[in-house]
């Protein structure tokens, strides 16, 4: 974000400062996948393939347990956009008093259910009996950072909200940053080995929280907005905000889901086709990472310019934004073209995964252009908080790829199934797109 946003002042609405926004949220979604990457290293010096199993099967667990909370990201940023843009001082510290009391809330009740989440994890989970008890291990140890994880989404929807997405930022490459050196430490150092990696997880979570809540103080200090808890805790705010999440985490469960569909497909389609799938869903992965970014800049525009009312406003940053989107989507997928093949050969040494990797690659190619406009409509519709839309258009997208997949896989095979996936990109952004009308007319009126 450039200095003058930060500060609070207006800036002049460019093709620079979109990507202002943009680059810090590109730069800490890098940092995920890193993360992932040197917690497979640190563990894998131990020399035990199991070891490295039980780390993936317990973070695939918490990246669906926490996720299904990521409401506390989205609906707090929208919320807090039109606060901002809106000039209320007073709602924009509120919206953060009730996203916390909700991660703290959902945080607290995970913890109060972690033995029958464990249960009903590692029931629905095969794997091997020693994969399956480093596993519990790790899930034991890693659900006591909770109600962290959850304030962490809050914290990082509220500052979003506001653009300050350098703090974001900030906030992430902290928490990241924190887990690598800690697991190296517990790991390497210690020898505690998976219970090192956990241990060193839930103190980096806490961390960023800590961090993020000085921070906010901070913040809300320059402000002068201190946080109204009897305003927080009014009912019809907190309906707001529920009816806001509870659309959102219906949504996120949806998508949650189509892509759990996907690798259970390819886990019965045979071992080859799942590590050639599990090797192109990278693609998928780096390209939203870079698409997120703005994504998450229409989010932040669109929310403020609504609290204005300014539809010129609005206007302006779909456009901008969007064609940032579009140029970078059709780069990843040049990038992807050019380069895939040699991508593949650095994830595998396993011939016949190679082989079979690009002969799905033209789907990850296809990918990046064909999923920007949902995930650029996903930024519209989150920044007007309109997620009863949302709700409903993902549930028609989530059938539709659905019927897709019973169509397209039994004659074309894994072929089908990538297909199905397309399919559900454009399925998410013809729903959204016929709903956009009603949006910007229930946001500034009729066009003149």
């Amino acid at each position: 974000m450039d200095a003058a946003t930060e500060r609070g002042g207006p800036a002049p609405l460019t093709y620079a400062r979109v990507l202002a926004i943009s680059l810090p949220i590109i730069l800490s979604n890098i940092t995920t996948p890193l993360l992932g990457l040197t917690n497979t290293a640190v563990i894998g010096q131990l020399g035990e393939a199991y070891l490295i199993g039980a780390v993936a099967l317990g973070a695939t667990i918490f990246t669906l347990l926490f996720w299904a909370f990521g409401f506390l990201r989205m609906g707090t940023t929208g919320l807090t956009a039109q606060a901002d843009g809106a000039g209320d001082q007073a709602e924009v510290s509120v919206n953060l008093a009730r996203a916390l009391l909700l991660a703290g809330g959902a945080g607290t009740s995970l913890l109060l259910l972690q033995a029958p989440l464990d249960w009903l994890s590692f029931s629905l989970l095969d794997a091997t009996q020693a994969v399956e008890a480093e596993a519990q291990t790790y899930f034991a140890i890693r659900i006591w950072s909770a109600p962290f994880a959850l304030a962490n989404y809050a914290f990082l929807g509220w500052f979003i909200g506001l653009g300050q997405t350098r703090t974001a930022l900030v906030l992430q490459v902290v928490l990241n940053g924190a887990n690598v050196a800690l697991n190296i430490a517990f790991v390497s150092w210690l020898g505690w080995g998976v219970a090192g990696v956990a241990i060193g997880t839930v103190i980096a979570e806490a961390m960023a929280a800590v961090l993020g809540a000085v921070i906010a103080a901070r913040e809300l200090r320059r402000r002068a907005a201190p946080i109204d808890w009897r305003a927080a805790l009014r009912t019809s705010g907190l309906m707001r905000v529920l009816a806001v999440n509870s659309d959102l985490m219906v949504r996120t469960l949806c998508l949650l889901f189509a892509f759990t569909f996907f690798t259970a497909q390819a886990a019965k389609a045979g071992e080859i086709i799942l590590a050639s799938n599990a090797i192109l869903l990278n693609f998928l992965n780096v390209s939203s990472y870079l698409l997120d970014g703005f994504a998450f800049a229409t989010e932040v525009l669109t929310g403020r310019a609504i609290g204005a009312g300014q539809r010129a406003a609005f206007l302006r940053a779909i456009r901008l934004s969007s064609v940032w989107a579009a140029g970078v989507s059709l780069v990843v997928s040049a990038g992807f073209l050019l380069g895939g093949g040699a991508i593949i050969d650095a994830m595998t040494t396993n011939a016949e995964v190679r082989e079979t990797a690009r002969l799905y690659l033209p789907w990850a190619v296809a990918a990046p252009v064909a999923g920007v406009a949902c995930f650029q409509l996903d930024g519209i519709f989150i920044g007007a908080t309109r997620t009863r839309d949302m709700r409903n258009m993902m549930l028609v997208s989530l059938a539709l790829f659905l019927a897709a997949w019973a169509l397209l896989t039994p004659a074309y095979g894994n072929h089908g199934l990538w297909a199905s996936i397309i399919v559900f990109f454009i399925a998410r952004a013809l729903t959204l797109g016929a709903y956009y009308p009603a949006l910007e007319r229930a946001s500034f009126g009729p066009r003149p």
